[in-house]
């Protein structure tokens, strides 16, 4: 059966013209001015790429760093030790620790947001493949969370880096920010998650790349915007 609509929703979707792609900063003050919730929604970009995520050579996995952040102060887990450990802490890690946490994950403490590993830790902390993996909060190098700087890694996370990765029908879901931001300042950061994606464009990527592009506050129905001027 599909999924009944609650009537704001349905409300908020009059208001949008579904037969229109938006400028940017028009689509983004539709968003807050249709979000139905009566709380601070987030706002989401999706990108629709024209690339074949089953080949390795088209897969698109990576962390940008957005100007304004995403109005959401993360909870960032650290596992190093020593010097690395002290480094953490100092740069405003949540918790840090070793085999301690993994022994406490490991019995379903599941209080954070965000992983950081040291490369030397990572032994430990894949014996957590199966509880981390699955709720994407695993380490990985190409985000940036396994590193020997933890302070700038920590650093950037409570700044506001978000992570993207392509799904297997080509679409990426990132957060940009809070209903309450400044529709310019949401602007900004999408542009910033835009500008990224279209650097990360695999070269064995065929055919139009940005295919489509649209935003959404949490509760609300999907805005269309213009990839006219994205030249890929």
């Amino acid at each position: 059966m599909p999924k009944k609509q609650g009537k704001k929703f349905i409300d908020a979707q009059k208001q949008v013209d579904t037969s229109r792609n938006y400028a940017s900063v028009e689509a983004l003050e539709l968003v807050q001015k249709v979000a139905p919730a009566n709380f601070d929604e987030t706002v989401e970009v999706a990108v629709r790429l024209g690339v074949d995520p089953r080949k390795a050579d088209q897969q698109i996995r990576g962390a940008v760093v957005l100007p304004h952040g995403t109005g959401k102060t993360k909870r960032v887990l650290v596992f190093a030790k020593g010097d690395k450990a002290k480094e953490a802490e100092e740069a405003g890690a949540d918790i840090v620790g070793e085999e301690e946490l993994v022994n406490r994950i490991q019995q379903g403490w599941l209080d954070f947001d965000v992983v950081v590993a040291t490369p030397d830790m990572m032994a430990q902390v894949g014996k957590l493949g199966r509880v981390l993996g699955p709720r994407g909060l695993m380490p990985n190098p190409k985000t940036g969370t396994v590193t020997m700087d933890v302070a700038q890694a920590v650093n950037e996370i409570k700044a506001g880096k978000v992570e993207y990765r392509v799904e297997k029908a080509g679409n990426v879901h990132v957060p940009i920010g809070k209903v309450s931001f400044d529709a310019q300042q949401l602007n900004e950061n999408l542009n910033t998650v835009i500008d990224t994606l279209a650097k990360a464009k695999p070269s064995a990527a065929k055919g139009v790349y940005m295919r489509n592009i649209s935003v959404a506050s949490s509760m609300g129905p999907g805005v269309k915007v213009t990839t006219s001027g994205i030249s890929v």
